[in-house]
């Protein structure tokens, strides 16, 4: 019996210990690491790149809708992400208007953002289009650059480069290659932003991809501890059943 009572406490207390951290875990996942711990990919350093574009515009499917695409630039940019939105056209306005081709909006810092500013310090987060961002700190607010943070709303029909897209999380250090477009079906249309130094309604980028990749995943203390908590609450239910299983917690 004591066997079995001491079998129960630890089964008790692994699963008491696990919620605990799994929720401290998950609250503080997306804390970033301080500026002087925070290794930044060399791209991440280095302004966007973009170059006007001669291609004729070009109509593709999804979902049996129509879109037509027309591409004013090549871009290139490479940046943190800070806040981001992953859209399936099943909800909001991307029901409504049948876009089925943004698969994401991805909200990014590069240059002295990225790499000096104390992010921490900074609450990002994105609306359905817009990304957006607060802080209280003045001398953080006062080294922050507007014109090194962007929110890009990605377009991607090649089914690799969505899965790809789909796994990004906060933290991600990504790099993307596409054309700033502007595109349209038969329920309306949507711009892009060609300058980094505009504010406000139409300041994002619309991007068709030709080429995504994450350079860097964030790794940080709060994220081990979420994922050991998951583990702790799955290993301590496994334990618990097989106990109530086996007469050996009755």
């Amino acid at each position: 019996m004591k066997q079995k009572t001491t079998l129960y406490s630890l089964v008790k207390w692994t699963f008491y210990i696990s919620v605990i951290m799994g929720a401290v875990g998950f609250w503080f996942r997306n804390d970033f690491p301080a500026a002087n711990e925070r290794i930044i990919d060399p791209q991440v350093a280095k302004e966007p790149l973009q170059n006007k574009v001669n291609k004729e515009s070009f109509k593709l499917m999804r979902n049996g809708v129509v879109y037509e695409v027309n591409p004013l630039y090549e871009y290139e940019l490479s940046g943190l992400v800070v806040s981001l939105n992953h859209h399936d056209g099943k909800f909001g306005l991307h029901k409504r208007s049948e876009d089925h081709i943004n698969v994401a909006d991805l909200c990014v810092v590069w240059g002295v953002n990225a790499k000096q500013v104390d992010l921490n310090e900074f609450d990002f987060w994105n609306g359905e289009f817009t990304c957006n961002y607060l802080t209280k700190n003045s001398l953080q607010a006062r080294l922050f650059k507007d014109n090194q943070l962007s929110n890009n709303h990605l377009v991607a029909v090649d089914e690799f480069i969505r899965e790809k897209i789909a796994d990004v999380k906060v933290g991600d250090q990504i790099y993307l290659k596409g054309w700033l477009s502007e595109y349209r079906n038969h329920l309306g249309s949507r711009g892009t932003s060609i300058t980094r130094d505009d504010t406000g309604n139409g300041a994002c980028e619309t991007i068709y991809i030709n080429d995504f990749k994450i350079l860097d995943s964030m790794q940080t203390s709060w994220r081990t501890i979420y994922s050991m908590g998951l583990w702790g609450l799955l290993f301590s239910a496994l334990i618990w059943v097989w106990g109530v299983g086996t007469g050996r917690f009755k």
